[in-house]
């Protein structure tokens, strides 16, 4: 590693007139309390404690003409190899390699193993709350019109696993037979983007499809379409957006919808966002073969619906969709800040129990509490808190069966540039 890190610094110094070079890392250690996390805890159940830590190298390059980047990324649980080792079984990988040519300045092509993130990351998300992250291997093309008011961005990505040996993969039978699970075989994605006068907001417009590999051999395609709106309407800011799912699951026809709304009004002591969020479901008394369960596949999740990660982070939520109401506000406490959000859960569907009467649509309401505060400039400490009384409904529909379930967590991330060369002007 030290000589890696020496060869990065020599390829700075020696990067040529115009380009620019920056080596930076990040290490972010964060240390959770489970106590009914995703799901609720049963009877007996003992609470799960234990440190997981994302360690980064980013090298970032950048010429006239083209953009580059290199990241390296281990993921571990501290403990989970002994002192003295010779097998590593932590998790080191490559989480972004990309370039990004620039036909022109107002169009580029971008290429290669990375994030991609839209809007409030609803649909498309890079998902780096977890440690690992959420990363695509795909091609971008990216126009923008001379005043960068409109974007359009087009995305293609095909997967293939490397189950075969490269020479009969070609072309031997079933060689394109895609078995990594959870992944889409191929990806297609229009979004575009307009920027208000202004600076009033912007609104983008999406279209996506995805290509999933059914066991028969077969493919499935599902689509996402919908809009995205971030405005500023007086004092008042104003976020929704409504997405529709359509297309095939298997061997079901999809009608599928999210939609959601917010407002934010800056008080003087504190902003205020009072929102609802709708993800539809399946009624359990639907005996059609139609799907009419949203799913955010490709988002970052988290971000939504409590932090508890009670709802589509993971199978836990099955196709019971939810209603989401919500209250979020945020207090200055000195040099740091307190963030607080409350939920409030209704399902998303109308769900029986096992004598087949409607349950409750209440699932529950969570606490969030979570306290930043920046230690130095390349310095960030998180703390949080989050607790989730359920309802019978909850309980009846999930594992475990305790009605008061709590989450808390600690996380500090540095995250310093280790070395930069300023980009030189051409004479």
């Amino acid at each position: 590693m030290k000589q890696l890190i020496y060869l990065l610094f020599l390829v700075g110094a020696a990067a040529p007139l115009g380009a620019q070079f920056r080596l930076s890392a990040e290490v972010r250690p964060r240390t959770e309390f489970r106590n009914g996390f995703k799901t609720p805890r049963s009877p007996g159940d003992a609470p799960a404690f234990f440190t997981e830590q994302r360690s980064r190298l980013y090298v970032d390059y950048a010429e006239e003409k083209y953009t580059f980047r290199l990241a390296l990324q281990d993921v571990r649980l501290w403990g989970e190899e002994p002192q003295i080792f010779k097998d590593d079984a932590g998790n080191t990988f490559l989480s972004e390699a990309w370039g990004q040519y620039h036909v022109s300045p107002r169009f580029s092509v971008k290429a290669g193993r990375q994030i991609i993130s839209y809007d409030n990351e609803r649909i498309l998300g890079g998902l780096e709350w977890a440690q690992q992250g959420r990363r695509h291997d795909a091609l971008l093309l990216q126009f923008t019109d001379e005043k960068k008011v409109n974007q359009l961005h087009l995305g293609f990505a095909f997967n293939a696993d490397d189950d075969r040996p490269e020479p009969g993969y070609l072309q031997a039978p079933g060689a394109n037979f895609y078995t990594v699970a959870g992944n889409y075989k191929s990806l297609q994605y229009a979004w575009f983007n307009h920027t208000f006068a202004e600076e009033q907001g912007t609104l983008s417009l999406l279209t996506l499809n995805a290509t999933q590999q059914n066991p028969d051999s077969t493919v499935s395609n599902k689509q996402t379409l919908g809009a995205y709106l971030d405005y500023q309407l007086g004092k008042f800011r104003l976020g929704a957006d409504l997405y529709t799912q359509t297309g095939r699951l298997g061997g079901r026809s999809v009608a599928a919808w999210l939609g959601g709304l917010n407002v934010t009004y800056p008080t003087k002591a504190t902003p205020l966002t009072l929102g609802v969020e709708y993800v539809s479901g399946q009624d359990d008394a639907n005996d059609t073969d139609r799907a009419t369960y949203f799913l955010p596949d490709y988002g970052t999740n988290h971000a939504f619906n409590g932090l508890m990660d009670y709802f589509y982070v993971g199978p836990a939520n099955g196709t019971v969709g939810v209603t989401d109401l919500y209250l979020k506000t945020k207090w200055a406490v000195g040099g740091a800040s307190l963030l607080a959000h409350v939920h409030h859960f209704l399902t998303g569907s109308e769900q029986l129990d096992a004598a087949g009467n409607a349950l409750s649509p209440s699932l529950g309401s969570e606490l969030d509490l979570v306290y930043v505060r920046a230690l130095a400039p390349a310095v960030t400490l998180h703390v949080g808190y989050s607790h989730l009384l359920g309802t019978e409904t909850l309980t009846d529909l999930r594992p475990g069966s305790m009605k008061s379930n709590n989450w808390a967590w600690t996380m500090i991330t540095f995250k310093p540039t280790l070395f930069e060369t300023e980009a030189k002007k051409k004479k």
